[in-house]
C-alpha cells in the first residue's frame, strides 16, 4: 500500500487535474446545463465508472496495448469519436422544450434521453477514449512503490483516490451546471441555444479526439 505521504501528494495532484479545464468535466459541464444538476451528477458517476475499467486495465497490464498497438488505438479513438459526433447530432435536433427535466422545473420532453442514459453516456465518453488508459498507464505507477507490496493493488488503490477526486470536483462542476440550467431554461430562445452549445461542444471533442495521438 502506497505509504501516507504519498497518498496525500497523490490525492492533492488528481485535485488538481480534476480542476483543470479538459473534455471531462466540459462534458459533465455541457450535460448539467442543459438537464439540469442531477444529469450532471448521473454523468459524473458514468464518468467514474469508465475509470473503473480503465484503472483495471493499467493493473492488469491490458493498457500497453493500446500503447503499442497503433490499429488498437486508431480503432478506440474512432468509436469514442463517433460516438461524441452521434450525441452532437441529437444536440443539434433537440428542440427547445427538451432541456425540461424535474431539475430544470419542467416536465420533461421527448428528446430528454433520461438519467440512465446519461450514466451510459459517461461510461462510453471515458471507456472509448484510449488517452485515459494511456494516462494512467503513465500517472500511476509514478508514486508506486516494488517495495511497498503489490503493483496492482498500488494501482486500484491510486486509481480509486483518483476517482475521489473526480468526484468531487466534478459534483461541484454539476452543481454550476444545474445553476445554468435553471437560469437557461427560462426561454426557449435560451434552450435552443444551450442545445446548440452542447452540440459544438461535442463536435470540438469529436475532432480533438479524431487528431490525438499517442
Amino acid at each position: 500500500m502506497p505509504s501516507a505521504e504519498v497518498i496525500l501528494v497523490f490525492f492533492g495532484t488528481s485535485l488538481l487535474l480534476g480542476i483543470a479545464p479538459g473534455p471531462d468535466n466540459i462534458f459533465v459541464l455541457t450535460q448539467s446545463a442543459v438537464y439540469g444538476v442531477r444529469a450532471g451528477l448521473l454523468t459524473t458517476l458514468g464518468l467514474v465508472t469508465g475509470l473503473c475499467v480503465h484503472t483495471t486495465a493499467v493493473a492488469l497490464g491490458v493498457a500497453a496495448i493500446f500503447q503499442s498497438s497503433a490499429l488498437a488505438f486508431t480503432l478506440l479513438k474512432a468509436v469514442g469519436a463517433a460516438y461524441l459526433l452521434y450525441l452532437a447530432w441529437l444536440s443539434f435536433r433537440a428542440g427547445a422544450l427538451s432541456a425540461r427535466t424535474p431539475d430544470t422545473g419542467g416536465a420533461g420532453g421527448p428528446a430528454f434521453p433520461g438519467y440512465a442514459a446519461l450514466y451510459r453516456r459517461g461510461i462510453l465518453m471515458n471507456v472509448t477514449n484510449p488517452k485515459v488508459s494511456l494516462f494512467f498507464l503513465a500517472f500511476l505507477p509514478q508514486f508506486c512503490d516494488p517495495a511497498r507490496g503489490s503493483l496492482a493493488v498500488q494501482v486500484l488503490i491510486l486509481g480509486a483516490l483518483f476517482m475521489l477526486a473526480t468526484i468531487i470536483v466534478f459534483f461541484s462542476v454539476a452543481v454550476l451546471g444545474g445553476r445554468l440550467a435553471l437560469w437557461l431554461n427560462r426561454s426557449p430562445r435560451s434552450q435552443m441555444l444551450v442545445h446548440r452549445a452542447a452540440g459544438l461542444v461535442f463536435t470540438g471533442l469529436a475532432v480533438m479526439l479524431i487528431f490525438t495521438g499517442r
